[in-house]
């Protein structure tokens, strides 16, 4: 049921506000994106409060609503709950897959990010509908995950698993062709758009090469 609703996903544009002078324009950045077409938003703001993650998460979840996108919240299931987003996002230091679908149920849509063929095996057999896997190439927002785990890993984790796989870490457009021969559903990006000039064409750009 749940890896239905990711049909029509094949790019997750993930949260920063790091990159912009004011939240507001991370607002805009991200209108921006999902007037270019984009299908699912990640909110990853792990230093926020638990008031001001909610406040962005509300602000967001009607900013996906009228776009027709589906809205992930990072880690905190909680918020995902509170704002009726369709999904969340666990790393390694979360709550669990099963506590996450014991609490939640059908309701959201479970993502877990892995770095190597061990962790994308484990989250599937514990009820995982997606993984992010990487990271692909050099990025700061992965480097405490170690050196990018290469294309090869990416074809051998698409190869054992039967949920959608998502490409993480340093993704420029020109390295999508690649992905897509690796066997990647989709990627997630954070800079590649979220620094770009014009973030809708960037955003255009990337749906275009993922087609």
């Amino acid at each position: 049921m749940n890896n239905k609703r990711l049909r029509d996903v094949n790019l997750f544009l993930i949260t920063d506000r790091k990159f912009f002078n004011a939240t507001c324009y991370l607002y805009l950045a991200f209108e921006a994106a999902l007037d270019a077409g984009i299908k699912a938003v990640q909110l990853r703001e792990r230093d926020l409060s638990t008031k001001e993650l909610f406040d962005m998460a509300v602000w967001l979840r009607e900013l996906t609503r009228e776009y027709g996108a589906l809205l992930f919240i990072n880690d905190r299931v909680d918020v995902a709950l509170s704002v009726s987003a369709d999904g969340v996002h666990l790393g390694n230091s979360c709550l669990p897959v099963k506590a996450v679908r014991e609490i939640a149920g059908d309701k959201l849509i479970i993502g877990v990010s892995a770095h190597s063929v061990d962790e994308a095996l484990e989250a599937e057999k514990a009820g995982a509908d997606f993984l992010t896997f990487g990271p692909l190439y050099e990025t700061p927002s992965k480097i405490k995950y170690g050196i990018p785990v290469g294309i090869d890993s990416l074809n051998n984790v698409k190869s054992r698993v039967k949920i959608p796989v998502f490409a993480v870490g340093g993704i420029k457009p020109d390295k999508v062709k690649e992905l897509r021969a690796a066997g990647a559903d989709g990627i997630a990006v954070i800079s590649a758009i979220l620094t770009a000039k014009d973030i809708g064409k960037t955003t255009e750009t990337f749906l275009r090469l993922l087609k």
